[in-house]
């Protein structure tokens, strides 16, 4: 009896008792991690005499559920919740998109392409870029003056004194550049971003959170769709081009919808980033950019840890993110499996 519990059926197939004690880990585990929600939805129906008498765990047994938060929330806080969400939405929506756009075109052309640019003509480049910075932040020029007058200068310069560099980087290079601008830590950088906008009266738009999040969530973008990429066999795309297919109809008919699972997966990998957001926007936003994560901890600053208060803003918060993960589940399983495993 005993080894007929321990045998396998299959290779694919375990033994009974290999299988009862991977379910008890995968429900213990899934316990661990859906229980946080469940605490969530349960103190959101709760009185706050219900919280601070606690823990009472079973809605009908262990105490009455009760809609004051939801009421105190959506009706005499509608105001003060209505913008903040709104904002998250486009500020997450219009970000990721763009990231999205922008980091996956640089991903394919980064693997299909070759460049060869000049390490000279990319460092009068930044030259260029910090000294628009300076006549914006020190001598306080208006920042479309000072990027119109400093591409002119670049232009000038690229064709004049650009051309005696002859060393170049490859597409390598390029990408680890890329790459590495995700190594450095938001709080680095947080205040140079604050002063920059702040010189272009962009403090506490959603233009300044928006450029911001493009700048940040474009590296993943390419990180992740450029192993996406070097997965599709380069054949398909030879043949469409025999057949006279042109670079942008490959790109557009043959590649991108290959490559759903990846843009799927890696959209909502920045949604979520740039959803849950607190450093950036707390510096770059104030009333009229506030957005949700800025919204909690307002509310937990002025009223103190009120849980069943929070319970529903973190819960309106969540559970879009939570509804298109579960839509999507086919393409992201997907999308974040190809390319992990090469050779």
């Amino acid at each position: 009896m005993i080894k007929k519990l321990l045998r396998r059926k299959s290779v694919f197939i375990p033994s009974p008792v290999t299988m009862l004690l991977s379910y008890l880990v995968l429900g213990a585990w899934a316990f661990v991690v859906l229980f946080p929600i469940y605490w969530l939805v349960v103190t959101s129906f709760k009185l706050p005499i219900q919280v601070n008498e606690g823990p009472f765990y079973l809605p009908g047994v262990d105490y009455q559920p009760s809609l004051h938060a939801w009421r105190y929330i959506f009706v005499d806080l509608w105001r003060d919740t209505v913008r903040p969400y709104f904002n998250t939405v486009v500020v997450a929506l219009t970000s990721s998109a763009l990231a999205l756009l922008f980091g996956t075109v640089a991903a394919y052309g980064l693997v299909r392409f070759k460049y060869r640019p000049r390490l000279g003509a990319i460092l009068m480049f930044i030259g260029c870029m910090a000294l628009a910075i300076v006549t914006i932040v020190k001598l306080g020029v208006p920042w479309q003056i000072a990027l119109i007058a400093t591409l002119i200068l670049f232009f000038l310069a690229l064709k004049t004194i650009g051309r005696r560099f002859k060393r170049s980087l490859g597409n390598n290079d390029i990408a680890f550049w890329l790459i590495s601008q995700r190594m450095l830590p938001p709080v680095a950088v947080v205040l140079p971003i604050y002063i920059l906008f702040q010189r272009m009266h962009l403090l506490d738009t959603k233009t300044a959170l928006i450029t911001t999040y493009l700048a940040i969530n474009l590296p993943i973008v390419v990180w992740l769709m450029r192993d996406y990429f070097q997965s599709i066999p380069i054949e398909l795309e030879e043949c469409a081009v025999i057949d006279g297919a042109s670079p942008y109809r490959v790109f557009r008919s043959i590649v991108l919808p290959l490559s759903t699972p990846g843009l799927v997966a890696t959209f909502l990998l920045l949604l979520v980033f740039t959803w849950n957001e607190y450093l950036l926007a707390l510096f770059l936003s104030s009333a009229k950019a506030q957005t949700m994560p800025l919204l909690v901890a307002a509310q937990n600053a002025t009223r103190g840890p009120q849980w069943w208060y929070m319970s529903v803003l973190v819960l309106i918060m969540i559970i879009p993110v939570i509804g298109m993960a579960i839509a999507l589940e086919r393409f992201i399983a997907r999308g974040l499996l190809v390319g992990a495993v090469k050779g």
